[in-house]
């Protein structure tokens, strides 16, 4: 990272990564823990999904690789999409986070 604009759009991604994994609950330990979990349960799709993503990527641009730092965006943005997905499927009444 080069530029105070790439560290702070860097830092922001991570920011909104977290935040579209936001679980809340009744209290703070409890809305830490939730986010933790679901953290915890997507991160393994997200980084596989990833990976496949950034050896495409490298395929295509014979064999030169990645930044970590481009590596690291694919992921916040793949997680920020999984994020809004199961929020959207729990909010909805389906998923387990709600009852009936």
């Amino acid at each position: 990272m080069q530029s105070t604009k790439e560290k702070i759009s860097f830092y922001l991604s991570a920011f909104v990564y977290l935040l579209f994994n936001l679980r809340l609950a009744q209290d703070l330990g409890g809305t830490c823990r939730a986010t933790f979990m679901q953290i915890l349960q997507t991160a393994p799709y997200v980084a596989g999904v990833t990976w496949v993503l950034i050896a495409f990527l490298q395929y295509m641009a014979e064999g030169r690789k990645m930044l970590w730092e481009r590596r690291f965006r694919l992921f916040f943005m793949i997680g920020i999409i999984a994020g809004l997905f199961f929020a959207i499927y729990e909010y909805a009444g389906v998923g387990v986070g709600m009852q009936q």
